[in-house]
C-alpha cells in the first residue's frame, strides 16, 4: 500500500537524499522547506515525479495537510555556520516548529521521526557516546540555539508520547556527510574538499587532534528508515552513527591524498564549546535495528569529492 510521507527540510542534505529514496520505494513524498539552507536543485529531478510534491513553507508557522501516515522531522539548520546566523529562528524551529509538526501528526494520527543530534551530548565527558549519556551541554552559548534546542525537541515528542500516546521515533545523527552537502556548509568536510579542489590552504582549528565519526548520507538514509519502520515500542533515542573515530587532522591528509592536492595546512584558534571527541555507541541499533554502516571513509569521501568537482566542473 502506497503511503503518504512528509519531509520537513526535504530540499536539504540529508531530505532530499531521503525524499529520493522513500520514492523509489513506492511512496507518495510532499517536501516542505523554507529553502534557508535547502536548495530546489537538490530535488530538481524528483519535480518531475507525479507521487512528489513540493511545498515552500516555515514550520515555525502551522501547517495544515490531511491524510499523512507518517512524518520525518528534518527542518532546521545544521551547521554551526547557518545556525549561529540567526540563533533565535534556530530555537523557535527546534521549538515553536516541532509543537507544529507534532500537532500536525496528531491531527492526522500519523507516526512522526524527530531528526535530533549528536550534539545533545555537547562536549562529552563520556566516551564513546550511548544513548543513555545526558550530556554535557552549555546552555548559553553560541552553539545552545541547536544544541538546546534540539534536546528540547525531544523532550516535546516524549510529552506528546506520554501525554497523547502518538507513535513517535527519536534518532540521534552523527556527522554525515556525502553529495548534496552545501559548498557553504561550513563544516569540516566540506570545508577541507573545497579548499584541496581548489588548491587554498585547508583550515584546522585548534591543533586537529578533536575526533568525530563520520558517516556516508546512504548509511543515515537506510538507518533512519529502518527506525520508522520499527515496532512502536521502539521510540528512541537511538545513535545512529559510524563508530570509526578520526582526528580532524587525519581527515583533513585523507582528503589531500584523495583529491591530489598540493594544500597546505594553516592553523586557527579553536571555535567555543567544540566538541573535543564524539564517537557513537551503535550497540542499540545494532541490536534494535540491526543496523550498521557499511560505507568506508575512503569510498564516502571519494564519492563527495567528484560530487564537489563536478559541481564546480572540475575535469577529473
Amino acid at each position: 500500500m502506497k503511503k503518504t510521507i512528509l519531509v520537513t527540510g526535504g530540499a536539504g542534505f540529508i531530505g532530499s537524499h531521503l525524499c529520493n529514496k522513500l520514492l523509489s520505494e513506492n511512496n507518495k513524498v510532499i517536501c516542505v522547506d523554507n529553502l534557508f539552507t535547502g536548495s530546489k536543485e537538490n530535488i530538481f529531478d524528483l519535480l518531475k515525479n507525479p507521487d512528489f510534491n513540493f511545498i515552500e513553507h516555515d514550520i515555525i508557522d502551522p501547517l495544515y495537510i490531511d491524510e499523512i501516515n507518517e512524518i520525518y522531522n528534518l527542518a532546521c539548520p545544521a551547521s554551526p555556520l547557518h545556525y549561529q546566523e540567526n540563533p533565535i529562528k534556530t530555537i523557535k524551529t527546534c521549538t515553536i516548529g516541532t509543537i507544529n509538526i507534532l500537532g500536525l501528526a496528531k491531527k492526522n494520527n500519523a507516526k512522526v521521526l524527530q531528526a535530533s543530534t549528536s550534539e545533545v551530548y555537547g562536549d562529552p565527558q563520556k566516551h564513546p557516546q550511548n544513548e543513555g549519556y545526558y550530556g554535557n551541554v552549555n546552555p548559553v552559548g553560541y552553539r545552545s540555539c541547536y544544541d538546546e534546542g534540539k534536546r528540547c525537541a525531544e523532550t516535546l515528542f516524549m510529552d506528546y508520547h506520554r501525554e497523547h500516546n502518538l507513535k513517535i521515533k527519536i534518532v540521534r545523527i552523527f556527522n554525515t556527510y556525502g553529495p548534496h552537502m552545501a559548498f557553504n556548509d561550513g563544516r569540516v568536510v566540506s570545508n577541507f574538499i573545497n579548499q584541496a579542489i581548489n588548491g587554498q590552504n585547508i583550515t584546522i582549528y585548534g591543533k586537529g587532534k578533536q575526533t568525530r565519526s563520520f558517516m556516508y548520507i546512504d548509511d543515515l538514509i537506510n538507518g533512519i528508515i529502518k527506525m520508522m519502520q520499527s515496532k512502536d515500542e521502539i521510540i528512541g533515542p537511538i545513535n545512529i552513527g559510524n563508530p570509526i573515530e578520526i582526528s580532524v587532522l587525519e581527515l583533513a591528509n585523507k582528503i589531500l591524498n584523495i583529491t591530489g592536492s598540493g594544500s597546505k595546512l594553516v592553523y586557527k584558534k579553536l571555535p567555543n564549546d567544540d566538541p573535543q571527541k564524539r564517537r557513537p555507541d551503535i550497540d542499540f541499533a545494532n541490536n534494535v535495528l540491526e543496523w550498521a554502516p557499511s560505507i568506508d571513509l575512503d569510498n564516502g569521501l571519494q564519492q563527495t569529492i567528484n560530487f564537489f568537482k563536478k559541481k564546480q566542473n572540475f575535469n577529473f
